[in-house]
């Protein structure tokens, strides 16, 4: 269990929570794990097999509190609220940004300044750790060019500029990341920048597959607070689209999706018999892959990091929730400027 901006995140298998006179009490195998007073929390929400005692159901419904059910693995399953909810207020605040170019391109500047300073990161821990000294230097100089495009984005003023020093950055990043893998198994995972559909080599299948699990737990988190997964900032509406996920997913992208696919290739977790190529040069992970994938994914998302708006410690699956909250929270005018994820 995990109480943050709040929410209560009840996260122990088979957990039980339920109204004790005005606190809720969270149970486990019938051990009390958790006890805190209700009128501390402003949302529950719950992964996996929770039970919710009706009584404790309906106090939160009255009280306009939320309860948000997702799966294990965070895919979002239903929220349940009483009748008077801030949430229409919380959408039509999104949707009223998207006519003030300011504000819409101040939260796209923040998630693109995350990315960039996320993907800066890595790279210089990948020329700490490389075997060679060009790799090295070449991975310094690509953070180098990272830096030089943070400053000019700190300058921009409106979103096409932003995206396109967003693209420029990828570029730079996914044009050194394979120097990052162990140079013995370089060849097998090389890759000539990012290509999606369909990836056309094994680090690209690997990359496309945790960002399509990535892009699930954001779109849940959005949901989740009251957002409209559709209605993002960074990415430009398109019918069927889900822009805030994606936006939500751009600072997450280098530490729970490209810092895993290196290290399972580089501990050779993930081999090249993990995938197999299809007609028309598609790339893609067999089942015996697929399932490695998933469960180290699941792993990942157990690791803590300290996190640097709350500055306490929390599982790295539950960053793509507070990341909402916090988002949802800037929306609504409780907070000046939407503070993104900055892996340390």
């Amino acid at each position: 269990m995990q109480q943050l901006l709040n929410t209560l995140y009840i996260t122990s298998e088979h957990a039980y929570a339920h109204l004790d006179h005005d606190n809720v009490r969270v149970e486990v195998d019938g051990e009390t794990k958790l006890q805190v007073p209700l009128h501390h929390l402003g949302a529950l929400a719950c992964f996996g097999e929770v039970l919710i005692s009706p009584s404790l159901l309906s106090r939160c419904a009255e009280d306009g509190r939320s309860v948000a059910f997702f799966s294990y693995s965070g895919r979002f399953q239903c929220r349940l609220e009483g009748p008077v909810s801030g949430n229409v207020l919380l959408r039509r605040a999104q949707h009223q940004t998207l006519d003030q170019p300011e504000k819409a391109a101040g939260i796209a500047r923040a998630i693109v300044a995350g990315k960039i300073q996320n993907c800066r990161h890595s790279l210089l821990r990948g020329a700490r750790e490389a075997q060679l000294e060009p790799d090295a230097e070449a991975l310094r100089s690509a953070a180098r060019d990272l830096s030089r495009l943070l400053f000019s984005l700190g300058q921009s003023g409106d979103l096409d500029q932003i995206r396109g020093f967003e693209g420029e950055a990828a570029r730079t990043y996914f044009g050194v990341l394979d120097l990052m893998v162990r140079t013995d198994d370089r060849e097998a995972f090389a890759m000539s920048g990012r290509s999606r559909r369909p990836p056309r080599d094994r680090m690209n299948a690997l990359l496309s597959f945790l960002y399509a699990v990535l892009l699930n737990d954001c779109r849940s988190a959005a949901e989740g607070v009251g957002l409209d997964p559709q209605i993002g900032y960074l990415h430009m509406l398109r019918p069927g689209r889900p822009g805030l996920a994606l936006d939500l997913m751009e600072e997450l992208r280098p530490v729970l999706a490209d810092r895993l696919a290196l290290t399972l290739v580089n501990r050779r977790q993930i081999t090249r018999d993990d995938f197999r190529e299809r007609e028309g040069g598609a790339v893609e992970f067999t089942d015996d892959g697929r399932k490695q994938l998933i469960v180290s994914y699941q792993k990942r998302k157990q690791d803590e990091v300290q996190h640097p708006v709350l500055r306490e410690k929390l599982p790295l699956g539950l960053v793509p929730h507070v990341q909402a909250r916090l988002l949802a929270r800037h929306l609504r005018g409780d907070l000046e400027h939407y503070q993104p994820f900055i892996y340390r």
